[in-house]
């Protein structure tokens, strides 16, 4: 849970003895124990000195840099301390029993989705009886079935694909706060077109940043995944996990926006029509992002509560244990 964000675009961040230091323009702005440290994130080009990168490979602490708008560029992490044969045994799994995990993942999202809108449905009353919702509830519900009816992942992906489209056309919709300056048409990512896209891609990376940390953690390789095609430098298998937390990053961009914690002033947007969080738009998000991995939840699995921040690990120990064949089937995150 203890993971450093570097916003500053300009700052360095180096070593020195068994402190993390982060300097800007030369003048030393933070300095933190090492040990204190599991992950970094960086939004900055200046990088970081080899003596800190030599640190955080031998204590597997891994780097993660993202452009200052929020697109991940690359990773840098130790050698993989995982057992070999959990890593051969996860390539077997996917291969035999891919289409089996796409479908449990995908019918996990879909059943998700439907929470989040009826939490939004419960905290307003007056929009119970809107036709286009009830459709969409509808369809995400017919997705979960026909999911298990997919011949292929090929196909599974194909039915997540069209729920997807019909779930963010309602997104707007819950946006409940009238007082809010953006509006919401259709989901973009590369590059988001609007303040809600930008926020959505931004807290997006973040996820699937620390599902990446977490797999690593317990020896699975986060690159070879079920769902998501290979792709050099993509972590396949952690952008197939945080499709069944899409929701809780979904519902944390509701609440910004609802609360009016995040306005007009913290986005920029350029002469390509890209719009990004600029620099105290981003700092907003990550202080609110933290505080809510520090709140505690009820796991649906375990049967009891832990910290938010630590649903990826818990979810990637589960995996692994699915791996190993510590138990018959891997238990996808479900909102109760």
């Amino acid at each position: 849970m203890n993971t450093v964000y570097v916003t500053n675009e300009d700052s360095y961040l180096m070593l020195d003895g068994e402190n993390l230091v982060c300097k800007i323009d030369g003048e030393i702005k933070l300095r933190i124990p090492f040990d204190n440290v599991e992950n970094i994130v960086c939004f900055n080009y200046v990088g970081c000195s080899p003596a800190l990168m030599g640190k955080c490979v031998a204590k597997m602490i891994p780097i993660n840099f993202i452009s200052p708008q929020g697109r991940f560029l690359a990773k840098v992490c130790g050698e993989t301390k995982g057992n070999v044969f959990l890593r051969v045994a996860q390539i077997d799994v996917f291969r035999d029993s891919g289409l089996e995990l796409a479908q449990n993942t995908m019918a996990a999202k879909f059943s998700n989705s439907r929470q989040l809108i009826r939490r939004t449905l419960h905290d307003n009353p007056n929009m119970r009886e809107d036709e286009q919702i009830a459709s969409v509830m509808e369809i995400l519900g017919a997705g979960v079935e026909r999911v298990f009816e997919a011949e292929s992942i090929e196909e599974a992906v194909g039915i997540e694909g069209y729920c997807a489209q019909s779930y963010f056309s309602i997104f707007d919709k819950l946006i409940t706060n009238r007082k809010v300056p953006f509006t919401f048409e259709f989901r973009n990512k590369r590059p988001p077109l609007d303040p809600v896209n930008a926020m959505l891609s931004f807290v997006y990376t973040l996820a699937t940043a620390e599902f990446a940390a977490s797999l690593e953690t317990v020896g699975l390789d986060s690159y070879i995944g079920y769902c998501h095609t290979l792709r050099s430098g993509r972590s396949s298998l952690a952008c197939d996990m945080v499709e069944e937390v899409c929701c809780i990053v979904e519902r944390f961009v509701l609440s910004l926006l609802n609360l009016q914690i995040v306005g007009a002033a913290d986005f920029e947007k350029q002469v390509s029509g890209a719009v990004w969080l600029n620099d105290e738009g981003r700092k907003k998000v990550l202080t609110r992002w933290q505080e809510k991995k520090r709140s505690d939840m009820m796991h649906p699995f375990l049967k009891q509560k832990i910290p938010l921040g630590l649903l990826p690990y818990v979810q990637s120990n589960l995996m692994a244990k699915y791996v190993r064949g510590d138990i018959e089937a891997y238990p996808s995150f479900l909102l109760k």
